[in-house]
């Protein structure tokens, strides 16, 4: 049973995983740490746009700002994904097995 303090970890990995951009970010750090400059220069947006996106993803726990020096370096953590996944092949199952007796009720039908 996914308890309540859980389900709001993943609506905030679920909102997070659904922005573009975050994705984008998180697709790039996955390759290994980096900036928040590293990370904003592919995209055309202003460096608070790019803040604010790294918040939601710091917010979801799927990215830690590591200071060093003036720089903050950004890294990749998976661990909240987990739980998103495991959300899913519930799902997953669940479908399978209605599509499983969906397909069993038409070969019935095909044989009669």
């Amino acid at each position: 049973m996914v308890t309540s303090a859980r389900m709001k970890v993943l609506d905030h990995v679920f909102g997070a995983l659904a922005d573009p951009t975050r994705r984008a970010i998180l697709a790039r750090l996955a390759r290994g740490d980096a900036t928040v400059g590293e990370l904003a220069q592919p995209f055309a947006m202003s460096r608070p746009a790019i803040s604010k996106h790294l918040d939601v993803l710091e917010r979801a726990g799927l990215l830690h700002r590591v200071p060093e020096g003036r720089v903050n370096r950004c890294r990749f953590d998976g661990a909240p994904l987990r739980d998103a996944y495991a959300l899913m092949e519930d799902y997953r199952e669940f479908w399978d097995d209605q599509m499983s007796r969906l397909a069993g009720h038409f070969e019935k039908e095909k044989i009669r």
